[in-house]
């Protein structure tokens, strides 16, 4: 018995505790916990399409019912212009990076509140959370991608080389949608009323954008605080890159990016700040 007392060897203690310092952010400790992030991704794509009765269909059924409103009310009854192309087409490449940024915003405001299970239990950098949920919908773009490209065809318009640059206006949309993502989830879980008033900016946001209409709508003296909106240059990234009609506007596009990454850093520092309470109030 004394052997096995002087073999005892105490357990270290590990104690986890929150960085000093504004942009203290520790992202090196979420690539670490990169598995984690893949668990939460496949988790969000496995729940969407389990006991579904059309499975992925949905995802293509979403935007084109609204292509088809769309066209209907605004390119035959209101004659919205649709810069040469067929209205269709128009309406539904600007769609496509909407209906992503649409639900990954959706989501990732929940996020946090919708896993106060794992908050509570266990630790990993909460960062992950709405990262998982502003990454799980480009499945959804990938489907809806693909039906785009047979409509494309069913009109006869070819892809040109501007389709290169479609991962930079990709990127700029997941960024956008995480950007306004950290911090809709960070205010959620102290304002609950956040998560009901999300929808209704969607809704407000997306006729804030050249979704069912063209910039060239916008007069020209507005255009510079327009595209103070990140989601002009992601639409109008996204129609130049898919349709390669028109000039791209590197001013739109130098500004919708600068906002862009001020919100995002932003909403990192703002979510770090606000996750070592969110244990105690969730």
């Amino acid at each position: 018995m004394e052997l096995a007392a002087g073999n005892t060897q105490r357990k270290p203690t590990v104690v986890i505790s929150p960085l000093k310092g504004l942009f203290q952010l520790d992202l090196r400790n979420v690539w670490h916990h990169r598995e984690m992030f893949y668990f939460l991704v496949w988790r969000d794509v496995i729940l969407r399409f389990k006991q579904t009765v059309i499975g992925g269909a949905w995802v293509i059924l979403q935007p084109v019912i609204t292509m088809v409103i769309f066209t209907m009310i605004f390119g035959n009854l209101a004659k919205i212009p649709s810069d040469g192309v067929p209205y269709p087409i128009f309406a539904f490449s600007a769609l496509l990076p909407w209906s992503y940024f649409a639900a990954a915003l959706a989501r990732s405001s929940s996020s946090v509140v919708n896993n106060s299970n794992l908050v509570t239990k266990i630790y990993f950098p909460r960062l992950l959370i709405p990262l998982a949920a502003s990454v799980g919908p480009l499945v959804d773009l990938i489907f809806s991608f693909l039906f785009l490209l047979v409509l494309m065809a069913w009109f006869k318009i070819a892809p040109t080389w501007g389709l290169l640059a479609l991962p930079f206006f990709l990127a700029l949309a997941v960024m956008t949608a995480l950007a306004v993502g950290l911090w809709s989830s960070a205010l959620n879980v102290r304002y609950r009323d956040v998560g009901t008033i999300i929808p209704f900016i969607i809704q407000v946001w997306m006729y804030a954008s050249p979704v069912a209409y063209p910039v060239s709508l916008v007069p020209e003296k507005w255009r510079l605080l327009y595209s103070l909106n990140p989601m002009v240059g992601v639409i109008e990234g996204f129609r130049w890159a898919l349709l390669g009609r028109g000039s791209l506007d590197l001013v739109m596009m130098a500004v919708s990016s600068a906002v862009v990454s001020i919100l995002l850093l932003g909403g990192i520092v703002y979510f770090k700040r606000m996750e070592q309470t969110f244990a105690d109030v969730i």
